[in-house]
């Protein structure tokens, strides 16, 4: 599976982004994924997980109520609406496949995207 990620860029604290993640193959609705970030000099952090079939949505306390995490299975696509930025979100976004029991977990993710870069001014 190659996931490629896309949309982040540089916004004001405030402003909304909405993160894509397209995955190569047929079998993307089988897949749970999940939306992770690495800040500077920080350790990759969970954001947000879905499951395969779009219901079962969480979320890190540090974004719930700001980002949304969807998908669009006919599109072989899953996104992160991001509300109500502050500086603290500024990170690289990772999205990830699924196949282990945490959600929370890194080790939980087997395939992972490039990254896309978001960075969010005070």
């Amino acid at each position: 599976v190659q996931l490629q990620a896309s949309g982040g860029g540089l916004v004001q604290a405030g402003d909304s982004l909405r993160l894509s993640c397209v995955a190569s193959g047929p079998t993307f609705s089988s897949y749970d994924m999940g939306w992770f970030r690495q800040g500077p000099g920080k350790e990759r952090e969970f954001v947000a997980s879905i499951s395969r079939s779009g219901g079962n949505p969480n979320y890190a306390d540090s974004v719930k109520g700001r980002f949304t995490i969807s998908r669009d299975n006919a599109k072989n696509t899953v996104y992160l609406q991001m509300n109500s930025l502050k500086p603290e979100d500024t990170a690289a976004y990772y999205c990830a496949v699924r196949d282990g029991v945490t959600i929370t977990s890194r080790r939980s993710y087997r395939y992972w995207g490039q990254g896309t870069l978001v960075t969010v001014s005070s």
